[in-house]
C-alpha cells in the first residue's frame, strides 16, 4: 500500500470533501463556454494559479473534453477544477447544465479527478484584472478574459482548500 504523506481536503458549496494524494500537485483550472475554453494552471504546493491558454470550443462536450484532456496530459496535470456557473441565487441554469454535461464527458473520457467549483463572479474578476492592467474587453483580447476567468476559478479553489499535514 502506498503511503500518503499529504492530504488536501476541499469543501465546496457544490461538492463534498475530497482527499488528494501528494502526487496530485499540478492542477488545471477550466472556464468552459460555448465558444471558448479558458485554461489556467497551478501547483498545490505553491497555491498560485496562472493563466495558461484559451482553446476554441467545438460546441460538442465530448470533443471539448478530449481537447482539454489532451492539454491536461501535455501539462502533466492530475486534477481538473472546472468552474460551474451557478446563478447568483445558487440555482442551476442552462450554462451550468452545459458545463455538467462537459464534466460528465471529461469523466467518461478518463479524467479521474474532476472537481466542480463555484465560478460565480469569475468573469467579473477577470474584467477587473484586465481593467487594473489597463486592458479592455475588445474582441482581439476576448481569449484573455477566458484565461483570466479560469485563473480566478483555480485561485478560488486554492484559497478555499485547507491542507492538513499529518504527523507520524
Amino acid at each position: 500500500m502506498r503511503s500518503v504523506s499529504r492530504n488536501c481536503w476541499r469543501r465546496s458549496s457544490v461538492g463534498t470533501a475530497i482527499a488528494m494524494p501528494e502526487r496530485a500537485r499540478r492542477v488545471l483550472g477550466v472556464d468552459y463556454g460555448r465558444r471558448r475554453i479558458g485554461l489556467a494552471v497551478g501547483d498545490l504546493r505553491l497555491r498560485i494559479a496562472s493563466p495558461l491558454d484559451t482553446l476554441k470550443a467545438t460546441g460538442r462536450a465530448v470533443d471539448d473534453a478530449r481537447i482539454v484532456l489532451d492539454r491536461a496530459r501535455a501539462e502533466d496535470v492530475s486534477v481538473l477544477v472546472v468552474g460551474l456557473p451557478l446563478n447568483m441565487d445558487g440555482s442551476v441554469g442552462p450554462q451550468a447544465e452545459l458545463t455538467r454535461t462537459f464534466i460528465a464527458a471529461l469523466r467518461a473520457a478518463g479524467a479521474v479527478n474532476v472537481i466542480e467549483a463555484d465560478e460565480r463572479l469569475s468573469s467579473f474578476a477577470a474584467d477587473e484584472a484586465m481593467r487594473a492592467g489597463g486592458l479592455t474587453r475588445r474582441r482581439p483580447k476576448a481569449g484573455r478574459r477566458d484565461r483570466l476567468a479560469a485563473q480566478a476559478i483555480l485561485q478560488g479553489y486554492f484559497d478555499s482548500t485547507a491542507c492538513d499535514f499529518p504527523t507520524k
